[in-house]
């Protein structure tokens, strides 16, 4: 937990238009998949199993499903909307498998600003170093929240 230091939010509803775009790339590294199988206990032979995988129609091992979408998702957190923004819903589907060392392209873009219910909806694609479809998805995304103070403010105008 990070105590004492303040972390700059994301942009609130009112700075977030229709139409805005967003481009991520990602490259699928070894530490990043044993980052993931490890905490997740996950010892799917398909993630890792080269024996395993290559009689299967993928034909290698694949990269986990989860870990894409947290790239995505860590992008939503970092970017758009950014920091202090919490995701409200999610569809997502997985086009192509996603083979390790794959460097990826995602494309963000923001479809529709919801004010009243403080919300914006953001579609996602993204393609694989071939160009070809690997995932599709809608994100419902509140945006962060204006700090409200911790403690009343005072006035010093007559001073």
């Amino acid at each position: 937990m990070l105590l004492g230091k303040k972390r700059k939010l994301g942009r609130m509803i009112e700075e977030i238009s229709v139409g805005e775009k967003l481009e991520v790339t990602e490259k699928i590294e070894d530490r990043d998949l044993l980052l993931y199988l490890g905490l997740s206990n996950d010892n799917n032979p398909l993630f890792i199993q080269h024996d395993y995988a290559s009689m299967t129609p993928f034909k290698k091992p694949i990269v986990p499903q989860i870990m894409l979408l947290a790239i995505v998702t860590g992008a939503i957190s970092k970017y758009l909307p950014g920091p202090g923004s919490s995701i409200k819903k999610q569809e997502v589907t997985y086009e192509t498998p996603v083979h390790h060392y794959e460097t990826l392209h995602f494309q963000f873009e923001v479809v529709d600003v919801l004010t009243e219910a403080h919300e914006v909806e953001i579609s996602v694609k993204g393609v694989n170093e071939s160009g070809d479809p690997i995932l599709e998805g809608t994100f419902t995304v509140s945006p962060p929240y204006p700090a409200k103070p911790l403690t009343k403010s005072t006035s010093f105008d007559n001073f």
